[in-house]
């Protein structure tokens, strides 16, 4: 009997003892945590890793929409990089105080990489005639900003005065100098080795969109003396003008301006010789276009 009651105090023991320590074990993890924690790590490796990254694929659909049908129509010209291009511009139409009448035009055509250039300048006076050239050049870039040109000129003097027409070879310059200075230069080969050089200059100062000041000067140097035409060796003329400009349109301006003359030297004596002015101021007034 005792040894009964001493197996059954031993067992009650036992198991209380076990029941004690399992309340100080520690829980089991949260599955939903762990679960959340790996699909945090699996979500920043997808993003991380670039093999994982993938370009869409090209479909019919997509290669029909960037590349249409053009029905038969050669679009090659309109997709040339060196279009066909021309322009015609009367820089200076002018009458001038004295009652003459003064032109400076301009016309090219062809493309960037090399144009065909024409151009003239003249006077026509009521007592002295007609005083004008035309220039056929053709005309390379060199840069962005410059064109080299050769061609040739011809003038067209007055009959009336003795004067007779004259063919020149020539060579030059034009473009676009620092500070927006328009710069033509051009060298000038004639019969019986004559030779002239001639220079302009131009500069386009924007008072308003529509209103513009240009102040311009031009100068001329010859070879050898010309009696006929009266023009001495050495630098001849210069000519300075400052004309204020009003665009009506991008292509119209009439304008108001002011020009005066130099000459020097031998051609200053030819000048007074019939009792003209070595020295000569003029009011002009006229319009600039261009299409």
């Amino acid at each position: 009997m005792r040894g009964a009651l001493a197996i059954g105090l031993l067992l009650c023991m036992q198991s209380a003892f076990a029941q004690d320590h399992s309340q100080h074990a520690m829980p089991p993890s949260s599955p939903t945590t762990t679960d959340e924690h790996a699909q945090h790590r699996e979500h920043t490796t997808g993003d991380d890793a670039p093999g994982d990254y993938r370009s869409p694929v090209l479909t019919d659909a997509d290669r029909a929409a960037a590349f249409p049908d053009l029905h038969g129509h050669d679009m090659s010209a309109h997709m040339d990089d060196d279009p066909f291009v021309w322009m015609v511009m009367a820089d200076r139409f002018e009458w001038q105080q004295g009652d003459a009448v003064a032109w400076e035009g301009t016309a090219w055509f062809g493309h960037d990489r090399g144009r065909l250039w024409l151009r003239s300048e003249g006077e026509r006076e009521r007592n002295h005639g007609t005083e004008a050239n035309i220039e056929a050049l053709w005309g390379e870039p060199v840069n962005a900003w410059w064109d080299v040109l050769a061609g040739v000129r011809h003038d067209i003097s007055n009959e009336r005065l003795g004067h007779h027409g004259q063919d020149w070879l020539a060579i030059g310059v034009q473009g676009l100098a620092p500070y927006k200075f328009e710069v033509q230069a051009t060298v000038y080969i004639g019969e019986g080795g004559q030779s002239m050089l001639q220079a302009e200059v131009e500069y386009e100062l924007l008072l308003t969109n529509k209103l513009i000041l240009q102040p311009r000067i031009e100068a001329t140097a010859l070879g050898r003396n010309d009696a006929v035409r009266g023009i001495g060796s050495g630098l001849g003329e210069v000519d300075a003008g400052l004309r204020l400009r009003y665009e009506v349109r991008r292509e119209v301006a009439p304008y108001i301006g002011i020009e005066r003359a130099v000459r020097f030297g031998k051609t200053a004596d030819f000048a007074r010789a019939p009792g003209d002015d070595a020295h000569e101021t003029r009011w002009v007034a006229g319009v600039r276009f261009w299409f």
